[in-house]
């Protein structure tokens, strides 16, 4: 279920699976997200000892490119030895980018040549050369036939990543999707061609709505519950170029109390940001930000168990990992995160706690990597960085 509240001043929707809030995401007008978007920009500073330079794109602060940015997105076509970045680049340059990471406090936007424009089903890279299927559809036929689609579709040069949603869909409607893309593409080129502005925006992606509309929803999306008519029917009309038996779906809300009240969003917002978070069967987790990393401490409790220690132990820590992929997800947590959970004597059951954790997080839309235990017992995770987290936003 997707609860989508319209305000004036912001915008928020919330992803609940079973009831439970698993996602949550904001956007106020002034500070909509700049992830995604193509700039035309200028170089203004390289350095080699870095292998980066800063990039003005009209942002508050210029913008930070590493090598690895400029050089071709597919492996087997990067040259043998990594060239130095002053070959490639010179202050005063011009130069197309695009931003792959938000900025955040002190640090300037994260910047690519490495393009991607979205679509329903379709990703498309322009410049590079190369078919990906992604790694949740599992079924191998499926994956060999979108495989072979996407090879069919691509021109020569051309890129394309199959999303999830692909799965099952026909060629024609993949073939639509890509073309779309390409027209986007082209405008952005054209845009590129016609500025004469030392910094530019050319390409925006979708507002958060209709983007995590595109993005989010899938068969499985029972109900998408809105307290404003006109974002109901825009949202009505997305899922319309999806498929029009999807339309019935979009519920408006009429009723005096706050939708985020109605529904558990707010209580659960307020229980996910506290420190101390309490586990079904009493136990807790203790979280503590520190400029490197996130610390979480899993503890016992109230929980007392009744079977033999080991046991106990395992039933919370169990209980812990998919509460802790929960909250990444949620709260949008990312960089090096480190769990302290209750010491266990048993492989069989350390290897319990890697899968429950892998298997949770393999629904988040972020990667995550369950790096594993570490020579002191503490479990390493690390979660990309798109965008700030909960916190920064509340």
């Amino acid at each position: 279920m997707m609860i989508v509240r319209d305000e004036l001043q912001k915008k928020q929707l919330a992803l609940l699976e079973d009831g439970k809030l698993i996602e949550f995401y904001m956007e106020r007008p002034m500070e909509r997200e700049r992830a995604g978007n193509i700039y035309k920009g200028r170089v203004v500073n390289v350095l080699p000892g870095m292998e980066a330079a800063f990039v003005d794109i009209g942002l508050e602060k210029n913008a930070f490119l590493l090598v690895d940015d400029l050089l071709p997105a597919h492996l087997e076509k990067r040259p043998i030895v990594k060239p130095a970045i002053t070959e490639l680049l010179q202050v005063g340059q011009s130069i197309l980018v695009q931003v792959k990471k938000e900025q955040s406090g002190s640090k300037g936007a994260r910047i690519t040549t490495h393009f991607t424009i979205p679509g329903r089903w379709v990703v498309l890279l322009p410049n590079a050369d190369y078919v990906a299927v992604s790694k949740k559809i599992e079924n191998e036929v499926e994956r060999g036939r979108l495989k072979q689609i996407g090879e069919q579709l691509r021109l020569p040069g051309e890129g394309v990543i199959l999303r999830t949603v692909a799965d099952g869909v026909s060629a024609e409607l993949l073939e639509l999707d890509i073309r779309q893309l390409r027209v986007i593409w082209d405008e952005t080129m054209q845009k590129q061609r016609e500025s004469n502005a030392h910094h530019e925006l050319l390409y925006r992606d979708l507002a958060m709505i209709p983007r995590l509309i595109r993005d989010l929803f899938t068969e499985e999306v029972s109900e998408i519950v809105v307290d404003q008519q006109q974002m109901a029917e825009e949202i009505k009309w997305l899922l319309h170029q999806i498929s029009p038996s999807y339309t019935d779906r979009v519920i408006l809300y009429t009723e005096e109390a706050s939708i985020f009240t109605k529904y558990p969003v707010s209580r659960e917002l307020e229980r996910a940001l506290e420190r101390k978070i309490t586990l079904p069967s009493g136990g807790n987790l203790i979280l503590d930000q520190t400029e490197a990393l996130l610390v979480i401490d899993v503890n016992t409790g109230k929980f007392v168990g009744d079977q033999d220690l080991e046991r106990t132990v395992l039933t919370i820590n169990l209980e812990a990992a998919e509460e802790i992929s929960r909250l990444l997800r949620l709260r949008n947590l990312s960089g090096i995160i480190i769990v302290d959970f209750i010491d266990m004597t048993k492989d069989e059951n350390r290897r319990l706690v890697v899968e429950k954790l892998e298997a949770c997080c393999a629904e988040d839309r972020t990667k995550t990597i369950i790096v594993g235990w570490t020579k002191l017992g503490l479990m390493e995770i690390t979660r990309k960085k798109v965008r700030d987290s909960l916190t920064l936003y509340e």
